[in-house]
């Protein structure tokens, strides 16, 4: 572990690191310094490519040249534009000042772009970019991290749903026995959860904010007052960074979008608490056993413990980020006027939920690989379970016209007395009805009990 890592405040930085150091490259100070830089360059290009008359003439090779600012984005790169920020005491205006500074200096263009450097963040407002880079970052996290580790997690799933499809188990609804069920069953109804809330996730809109001081493009088209502003903004958006433009803002984004991806998230972590404390509780219940590693300690004083840590560290780590998640969802939506500043430090905490998501289905993960099936602990709750079939014996009854089917089993399955095998085949044996009837009745097991 570094020094940084040893001094972070934030475990999303310090202990956890190792499993949030992918989110770095969109929500670290340097990113967000990167993708702002990112936009810039290509609403420069855009601009040239209207084309505006001050612009003509900057061929393919000097665009290219430009955008290799922001490909090609070091750490030295983004200590320069901190180093600008200590006189402007704005860090948008630090990146513009920083292109100005780069372009003017580029000696391989063939294009002479001195004359040009107005024309970098031209007519714009700093939330043109950070509304525009913000929802940038959070889109390709999405789809470069987010959305692998939950189909990883689905993956996962989906295995042992297939691999113990035929498993007999006992239900629990209330805590208590209720009619059987099969183990990859249940595991599927996570896949299916998941699969639903990912899907609908994904159809969901980022959106992102462009259009000058207030909103209305004011200084573009007091400037160029002939170009349709509105249609070349909307393009810029879509067609350069793959965001939808929103057509009626402030100064700032409504943050609608940003808002409803956040609770988006938040259900699918949800689902993944709830799995996280049912399969808690399986091992709990023996129902599985954990692989165990050589040198790991279960508890400090107890030698034989074997804890079900990891998912105690996902059901913790994504509480804290559907915390954070809840308060971006309702927090960002709202702002005095046409603006306060209350979004933009509130934005900068934007990757704190991703990280701890990130850790979580990580944990959640190396739990699932750690299980191994308890197939005896299963069966055995199922044969000490017998007046589970009370439901199937009763409804089969019904089918037949018996009186007072329901009663009749409530008599003899609610009772503090052991109810065996052997009871409730006396009990079959007792009833008032034909002998096929009878041995369909007495076919009936905990085990086989379970549904389609």
């Amino acid at each position: 572990m570094t020094l940084e890592e040893l001094t972070a405040i934030s475990p999303v930085d310090g202990r956890y690191r190792g499993k949030t150091v992918d989110l770095a490259n969109y929500f670290s100070e340097f990113a967000l310094i990167r993708y702002r830089v990112r936009v810039e360059v290509e609403y420069f290009i855009a601009l040239s490519e209207l084309p505006l008359p001050q612009l003509a003439g900057i061929d393919a090779a000097t665009k290219e040249l430009m955008r290799d600012i922001y490909r090609k984005f070091s750490v030295a790169d983004a200590k320069r534009v901190k180093e600008i920020e200590q006189t402007t005491n704005h860090d948008v205006k630090a990146v513009e000042y920083f292109l100005k500074e780069r372009i003017g200096e580029n000696p391989d263009s063939n294009t002479s772009l001195a004359s040009h450097l107005e024309f970098i963040h031209f007519g714009l407002t700093s939330q043109d970019i950070n509304n525009t880079s913000v929802p940038l970052s959070v889109k390709e996290a999405l789809e470069e991290v987010f959305y692998p580790q939950v189909e990883e997690l689905i993956g996962q799933l989906r295995g042992y749903a297939d691999e113990w499809s035929n498993v007999p188990m006992l239900a629990r609804t209330h805590g208590q026995p209720a009619s059987p069920t099969r183990l990859g069953k249940e595991i599927q109804v996570y896949v299916y959860r998941l699969e639903e809330q990912l899907k609908a996730m994904r159809q969901l809109p980022v959106t992102a904010k462009f259009g000058g001081a207030t909103g209305n493009m004011n200084a573009h088209h007091v400037a160029y007052p002939d170009i349709d502003w509105r249609t070349f903004a909307n393009s810029f958006v879509a067609d350069r960074l793959g965001l939808q433009r929103e057509q009626w803002t402030t100064q700032i984004s409504n943050y609608d979008s940003l808002a409803a991806i956040f609770d988006a998230m938040r259900r699918i972590n949800t689902i993944v608490v709830d799995l996280d404390r049912d399969f808690w509780m399986y091992i709990s219940m023996e129902y599985f056993k954990q692989k165990i590693k050589a040198g790991e300690v279960g508890s400090s004083a107890m030698p034989h413990k074997v804890n079900p840590i990891d998912f105690e560290n996902s059901e913790g780590n994504m509480g804290m980020a559907n915390a954070v998640l809840a308060f971006l969802a309702q927090k960002l939506p709202v702002s005095r006027l046409q603006r306060d500043l209350t979004d933009s430090t509130v934005l900068r905490n934007v990757g704190v939920p991703f990280g701890h998501a990130a850790i979580a289905l990580q944990s959640t993960l190396k739990g699932l690989r750690k299980l191994i099936l308890n197939k005896e602990k299963l069966a055995d709750d199922l044969d000490q379970t017998w007046p589970v079939v009370a439901e199937a014996i009763q409804t089969i009854l019904r089918r037949e016209g018996y009186p007072h089917p329901y009663e009749a089993l409530k008599a003899l399955t609610r009772t503090n007395a052991h109810i065996t095998r052997e009871s409730i085949q006396q009990f079959i044996d007792t009833l008032n009805v034909g002998d096929g009837v009878k041995a369909e009745l007495k076919a009936i097991t905990p085990a086989n009990y379970t549904g389609i």
